[in-house]
């Protein structure tokens, strides 16, 4: 707002137009002479003052169209080293106004088209990538690190052809993924496998937040590419998977921090092709199959069903494979599920996860269904009723949310592997005809999915309950309403169509 403009509105008279013009306007002029201070030579205390009140400033979208322009754009960068030079990191004193600058870009990028298109003509995702390179395995820089993160996030987030660029040209992937083994301190005992110290310390909250970043950045790079990815994307995809298994096996600070991070990398994952998750479980060191013989041994001779899943120096093992962070998923699911609200956003990201995951692995899939659905031994209570997992996802398949009763209805299928039979027998023939009636399986049968044939794991308490159990019979509703065999509605269904045939 000009100045002229600005008096005329004062000399009108009107009390609430007039304290917010006088506050515009006051508040543009405090921006310009901001940046005319920061051109100048001045100390670094006085930068930080400057840089802290624009900040503030760059939260209000009036404020800032008319003082985002490129001067000033360029003035932000080179006071956050975004620049083409090729100066390191050296001078601490420098680095709260390399973070002050980079808050400032954060909000002035998010807040304003203009500068979002200048972003794009300065290249600065580049300058991002650049600045971040330099910030590599440099722990006291985590502040640094954690807004240029931000706003890369914030850049491919307004911008798909930024995600194209960092994804390709500018190698986001593995460099993002180097920032996260650079915050978890991750040392590898093999090509996909790291070490785990469940003794050890929690993540500091700056690590936390700097993982956090960095894992919201990578999932607008990845975004897709479980769709499309190229054969030589493989490895890199499966080193991103093996750090997110780190990740979830790992806490931070605080339970919040911990449910953030682990949130964040539930996300991510759901971006990694499903043939590259294999690496979120892995065979057994020789001490730790050792021990796994020893605790086999251990369990009484009546629970040979139980066997194959052990518990050992806080590893979860099944059938000689290590399932940590298969085992973290699961309980982050129920956590989730138990909160009760915000299911869309909060629940089917990890129910998907684990649905491809138990498709396309087999191991996973029946360590899953041991956790999940054991063999059947209450026939006594329905479904949905008690507090097992089995009973929350039951409960679920009957959800007023259409995506959230789909992909509950799915997971569980999918652990039955795709039989009509074995899901009715967990779940009731009530709760599951929604998702038998969508795949045309009303009547029994299987999906399109092969799976191996498993051995019979019905429990002498359910082959006794099985020819009483009447839940499992098909039923419909007739034309008034009334619910009958699904036969005998289907054939007065036809009768009708029949009778309006021959009427026309």
């Amino acid at each position: 707002m000009d100045e002229e403009r600005a008096l005329y509105i004062v000399r009108a008279g009107e009390a609430g137009a007039i304290e917010r013009v006088l506050r515009d306007y006051s508040d543009k002029k405090l921006c310009e002479g901001i940046f005319k201070v920061l051109v100048k030579d001045v100390p670094t205390t006085c930068q930080v003052s400057c840089l802290e009140v624009l900040r503030i400033l760059s939260r209000d979208k009036k404020v800032l169209v008319p003082v985002t322009t490129k001067e000033n754009m360029q003035i932000l960068l080179r006071l956050a080293k975004l620049t083409e030079s090729d100066d390191s990191l050296e001078k601490v004193s420098e680095f709260p106004v390399i973070v002050e600058s980079l808050k400032c870009l954060c909000n002035i990028v998010f807040n304003s088209q203009m500068a979002q298109q200048l972003s794009l003509e300065l290249n600065l995702a580049a300058k991002l990538c650049n600045l971040l390179r330099k910030c590599k395995d440099r722990k006291f820089i985590n502040d640094i690190k954690c807004f240029d993160l931000r706003l890369l996030f914030v850049l491919s987030l307004l911008h798909t052809d930024i995600r194209s660029q960092l994804r390709y040209e500018l190698q986001g992937l593995p460099l993002l993924t180097q920032v996260l083994e650079s915050a978890f301190s991750i040392k590898w005992t093999d090509e996909y496998e790291s070490a785990i110290d469940h003794n050890g310390p929690p993540l500091s909250p700056q690590e936390t937040d700097c993982a956090i970043e960095a894992l919201k950045a990578l999932f607008n790079v990845t975004v897709d590419s479980w769709k499309v990815h190229k054969e030589s994307d493989s490895h890199q995809f499966r080193v991103m998977a093996a750090v997110l298994r780190h990740c979830l096996l790992i806490v931070g600070p605080t339970e919040d921090k911990t449910e953030e991070l682990h949130s964040n990398a539930v996300n991510l994952l759901s971006n990694v092709p499903v043939s590259c998750l294999d690496v979120l479980i892995c065979p057994l060191t020789h001490e730790e199959t050792a021990q796994e013989a020893t605790t086999l041994d251990e369990l009484p001779s009546d629970k040979t069903a139980e066997k194959e899943t052990v518990l050992k120096n806080n590893t979860m093992v099944y059938n000689g494979m290590n399932m940590e962070a298969i085992h973290v998923l699961l309980n982050f699911m129920e956590k989730r599920i138990d909160k009760g609200s915000s299911y869309r956003e909060g629940l089917t990201p990890v129910l998907s996860l684990l649905t491809e995951c138990s498709r396309a692995h087999r191991n996973i899939r029946k360590f899953l269904k041991d956790q999940v659905l054991p063999p059947l031994r209450d026939v006594t209570n329905r479904p949905e009723v008690g507090s097992t997992v089995r009973n929350k996802l039951v409960r679920l398949m009957t959800h007023v949310d259409l995506g959230v009763k789909q992909i509950a209805a799915e997971f569980l299928f999918v652990l039955c592997k795709e039989r009509v039979d074995s899901l009715l027998k967990y779940t009731g023939y009530g709760n599951a005809a929604g998702l038998l009636a969508a795949r045309g399986l009303l009547a029994g049968g299987r999906g399109d999915n092969w799976y191996s044939e498993d051995e019979d794991t019905d429990t002498e308490e359910y082959k006794n309950a099985k020819p009483k159990e009447e839940l499992l019979k098909p039923m419909g509703l007739k034309p008034d309403g009334t619910i009958t065999p699904l036969e005998e509605a289907l054939n007065q269904y036809s009768v009708i169509e029949e009778t309006s045939s021959d009427t026309d």
